[in-house]
């Protein structure tokens, strides 16, 4: 007992069983009240007369527990937080680009850094933000290639505009063969517009064709991407082009030129030059008429549009050539039989391109606007029972070169445009300017010419062309490529068509 009257204990054990036996035992005897810091202590004393009470409520202050924190009631939480735990974004997967020809479980794997951000998130981390990966198709055989490291110079490759064409090149020959070095300039879009060009000697188809596609009135006839006549060539009454010419704008239309259609200085050469005839003809002419009719049959399925060009109205035989080559087209190939050009299915629907009449070297009085309905209804009349569309495409009264002529001036509507003649009109107003002597020359307006220049009617011409309608040829949607083996297809087709040689036969 120390001075304050206090017993105090010797010793703390916790646990239960201790503290039972201890209060059996009742209080010790000799107590160690002598530690001055237990004398100073009033909780221990109050905790030790609650024992000796048999209030055990408090005995919990002798246990040392870790604290427990507790959440707030379920009534007090936030809905956000009870309705819907919460969600973490799912790992982000990057997909190989499929490659050609492969399934997609095939070409699809995780990426190192796809593997890295599921690694991430599924330690418990704060989920990063999506990585995207872009690549073109095609890109992860050349990567694949190279080690799994794509070269940036081929990916900047395929990004790059495609390669514009300077001049045309062949794509059927002299000797009327297949040429394929016209593939590389295509594409694998399917918004195209196929333009070829039928006419007679000398009626100016290559000129027309340059300036429809990428020359203008100005430039020099030497740089046009379709070769012109030279004084050499026209001083001998010769052709230029011979086969056809393959020429794709920037616009992506494709530009077919083709030698003249029954061409005399063709004929000339074969007779001069005792060339040796393919075996299933036995005369030149007939050669040169079928050669004629295969190209003419060939244009009429793969092009959209087909011009025919004159310089001057109008060739009776130029008509009567046309229906022979639409009688001879072959039909459309069906979805069962695209490996044949000149066979098709009778169930199906039969192509048929948009012929435009061009009446190039015009004259003024051909323009007048009677002269101009007199030429629509030959037209009219001589093409009326054929199935080629040459109504309601294109149409002199849309150039607003005849301002008091209604639409309905023209009945039949036939698709006929007139290009007056080309020339100079620099040279012309210098020549005129210049006849004053010492004196100043005057400031002379051109003369009158009673239709617009050359240049404006070039451009009415071009703009109507790009503007028209861009059907199917076939049964599927053709890309450029697709349309080059499709166009393979129909001239191996046409070559061994037995209409053809039906025909040929005829002739004798």
């Amino acid at each position: 007992m120390s001075d304050s009257g206090h017993s105090q204990p010797s010793m703390y054990v916790p646990g239960r069983s201790r503290r039972r036996r201890w209060m059996d035992q009742g209080p010790p005897g000799n107590l160690n009240l002598s530690e001055p810091g237990r004398e100073r202590d009033p909780m221990l004393r109050d905790r030790e007369q609650d024992k000796w009470d048999g209030n055990d409520d408090n005995s919990a202050y002798t246990m040392q527990k870790t604290p427990i924190i507790l959440a707030k009631p379920t009534a007090e939480r936030p809905k956000t937080a009870v309705s819907a735990p919460p969600v973490l974004e799912k790992p982000i997967v990057l997909m190989k680009a499929r490659e050609e020809g492969k399934p997609a479980a095939e070409g699809a794997s995780l990426t190192p850094t796809a593997a890295t951000t599921a690694k991430v998130e599924k330690e418990g981390q704060r989920p990063t933000q999506p990585v995207y990966q872009i690549q073109n198709r095609g890109m992860a055989a050349a990567a694949a290639n190279a080690g799994g490291n794509l070269d940036p110079v081929v990916g900047q490759a395929k990004l790059l505009p495609p390669q514009k064409m300077k001049h045309s090149i062949k794509l059927v020959d002299e000797y009327m063969n297949w040429c394929d070095s016209a593939i590389e300039f295509l594409l694998d879009q399917t918004d195209v517009l196929v333009v070829g060009i039928l006419g007679s000697q000398g009626t100016g188809k290559s000129t027309m064709m340059s300036l429809l596609s990428a020359n203008s009135p100005d430039d020099d006839q030497r740089s046009y991407v379709f070769r012109m006549q030279s004084q050499e060539v026209r001083e001998r009454a010769g052709n230029q082009t011979s086969g056809i010419d393959f020429f794709i704008s920037q616009e992506r239309i494709i530009f077919l030129d083709t030698q003249p259609m029954l061409s005399p200085a063709i004929l000339d050469h074969l007779i001069n030059n005792d060339r040796k005839l393919p075996p299933e003809y036995n005369l030149p002419h007939t050669y040169v008429e079928m050669q004629s009719l295969q190209i003419a049959a060939f244009l009429f399925t793969v092009c959209h549009v087909v011009i025919v060009v004159q310089d001057w109205f109008t060739d009776f035989n130029l008509y009567r050539f046309l229906q022979t080559a639409e009688m001879l087209k072959p039909s459309t190939p069906s979805p069962s039989h695209e490996s044949s050009g000149s066979s098709g299915g009778d169930d199906g629907i039969e192509y048929y391109p948009h012929i435009v009449f061009l009446q190039n070297k015009a004259k003024r009085e051909d323009f007048c606007p009677r002269s101009l309905k007199q030429m629509n209804l030959v037209v009219d009349k001589l093409m009326f029972h054929s199935q080629l569309h040459y109504k309601g495409t294109v149409s002199m009264l849309d150039c607003n070169i005849f301002p008091g002529l209604s639409y309905d001036f023209l009945e039949s509507k036939v698709n006929l445009f007139l290009i007056p003649t080309m020339e100079n009109d620099t040279d012309e107003t210098v020549s005129k300017s210049g006849s004053g002597g010492n004196a100043a020359p005057p400031l002379l307006l051109p003369g009158y010419k009673g239709h617009p220049s050359f240049h404006t009617m070039i451009s009415k011409l071009r703009s109507q062309m790009m503007s028209m309608s861009r059907p199917q040829l076939s049964h599927t949607i053709l890309t450029e490529k697709n349309w080059f083996h499709y166009a393979a297809r129909i001239w191996d087709g046409v070559k061994k068509s037995s209409a053809l040689s039906e025909y040929s036969r005829l002739l004798g």
